[in-house]
């Protein structure tokens, strides 16, 4: 007998669908937890599109930095959209399978826009570089055409390395289990499941993520040391404040 979800063939089971255990375990709490999560879906819609709407009505708000925050709000949207929504289903319903190919899509969306996250936090930490240590040539060096592009670069640049990412990871054979140990599709729970080493693939994860959060991180880091810096140069302790 092989578990629901897995098929035979030869002396192996493929994984047919995987099944998101998630809260599985506290069946008592699932009502609460699906009025929680419902509550929490709702407050990051409303509140991310009033900053969205109010960014684009108010005519002193058309500015760099508000443009990011409203880049900022569209991602949270699509973030907590692609898990939020599956585990409100799983709890309404309790039918916890998800096929292959719709974990590989959450997967690859929560992977992109993870990435995408940590490219506008740094393009938001560099746009108050420019305004605060180089404000002279802040309107040419962030005007809108830089400003969309360091946008789009944000949005699409993650795309091909965290597709092909996920492409290498749902090209392995699973036949351990069909059963994730997590409430959405990510990657350490979906390498558990695999056939064989999986060892040359985690490494590749791991780079990846070091990359991708190492680079962000470093640009934020190195604008707001220097930001810090300016600010306690200037002369003036009111001069100081407003530019906190």
């Amino acid at each position: 007998m092989t578990p629901e979800g897995l098929s035979a063939g030869g002396n192996v089971s493929t994984v047919r669908h995987f099944v998101l255990l998630g809260f599985a375990d506290l069946p008592e709490l699932q009502g609460f937890l699906s009025g929680v999560f419902s509550i929490i879906y709702l407050v990051v819609l409303i509140g991310n599109s009033l900053i969205i709407t109010v960014t684009i009505l108010d005519p002193a708000l058309q500015r760099p930095m508000y443009f990011f925050l409203a880049n900022f709000s569209s991602l949270e949207i699509c973030y907590v959209s692609v898990t939020l929504p599956r585990i409100l289903f799983d709890l309404w319903t309790q039918k916890r399978n998800i096929s292959v190919l719709g974990c590989a899509t959450q997967l690859c969306f929560f992977l992109m826009l993870a990435t995408t996250e940590c490219f506008l936090l740094a393009v938001m930490s560099y746009d108050r570089y420019v305004a605060i240590c180089l404000p002279l040539g802040y309107p040419l060096l962030m005007n809108s055409k830089k400003c969309a592009q360091l946008a789009a670069a944000s949005w699409l640049g993650p795309l091909p390395v965290q597709i092909g990412q996920t492409c290498q990871i749902f090209s392995l054979h699973f036949c351990k289990s069909n059963q994730i140990a997590h409430f959405f599709c990510d990657i350490p729970p979906i390498l558990k499941l695999a056939c064989g080493d999986t060892s040359a693939h985690e490494v590749s994860v791991y780079v990846v993520a070091m990359l991708f959060l190492a680079v962000p991180f470093m640009t934020i880091l190195a604008s707001y040391s220097k930001i810090i810096s300016t600010i306690l140069r200037l002369p003036t302790a009111q001069g100081r404040a407003k530019a906190f």
